[in-house]
């Protein structure tokens, strides 16, 4: 990609940032789209419910749709911050999974000629990434099992063409916060792209520490257009 072409995506990204997301209740009386990108955004990230960087990735599916129409859904959950208290934590993670479960559901369900893409940021890419996990994760203590969401239907995948993470917590990350390394169904392995910027501190194996600068690039440095190629080419 030419520096011009990057200029002018990356302009067309903030464009689209400025622009109100529509909520998540009012897409649902959306007329089924082409292609739908079900987007978790990353802890406390700004911009609406999609975040920033799904906000530049839906643009950039968009731009290279080829016509195709794009609808898109920002996953409803707190993305929080409260790190301290780790039961409630992990039910606003749960609440993210549950969501994202149930809006890729609702599309398989309603609109089946729709191709969905399954996207998330930061904490947002580990609530997707369990989304298409039917197993209880290893290590999951005996007081969070009752809370775990129930898998999706196995021909759920078949409408999903992608999935995309960016800077999705390493194992490594999620072990020293004493969490479950985050899985991906069988089913959607092979069609998931897993992007981290070397050196981001979150994704790249790194001890338990707070983001570092290079962790909030994603939605500029080019990968959310790598990422919407991926997947278009799964569509």
């Amino acid at each position: 990609m030419t520096a011009r072409s990057l200029s002018r995506f990356v302009s067309a990204v903030f464009l689209a940032a400025a622009i109100p997301l529509v909520s998540p209740t009012s897409s649902l009386a959306a007329p089924c789209s082409d292609i739908e990108v079900v987007f978790a955004r990353g802890t406390a990230e700004p911009g609406g419910g999609l975040g920033l960087t799904g906000t530049s990735f839906v643009e950039a599916v968009r731009l290279n749709a080829g016509g195709r129409s794009v609808a898109s859904y920002g996953v409803d959950y707190p993305a929080s911050g409260d790190f301290a208290d780790r039961l409630a934590f992990a039910h606003t993670v749960l609440q993210g999974i549950n969501d994202a479960q149930r809006r890729v559901e609702y599309i398989a369900t309603t609109c089946p000629g729709t191709r969905i893409i399954l996207g998330g940021y930061s904490q947002g890419a580990a609530v997707a990434g369990f989304a298409t996990d039917g197993d209880v994760p290893e290590g999951v203590p005996a007081e969070y099992r009752s809370y775990l969401p129930e898998p999706m239907a196995p021909e759920v995948a078949e409408h999903v063409a992608a999935v995309a993470l960016f800077g999705k917590p390493s194992d490594r990350f999620m072990r020293d916060a004493e969490a479950p390394p985050v899985t991906l169904g069988a089913d959607y392995t092979a069609k998931t792209i897993d992007l981290c910027i070397p050196s981001d501190n979150i994704c790249d194996g790194s001890p338990l520490a707070q983001p570092n600068a290079l962790h909030t690039l994603y939605g500029i440095n080019g990968m959310t257009l790598t990422a919407a190629q991926f997947a278009l080419q799964r569509v």
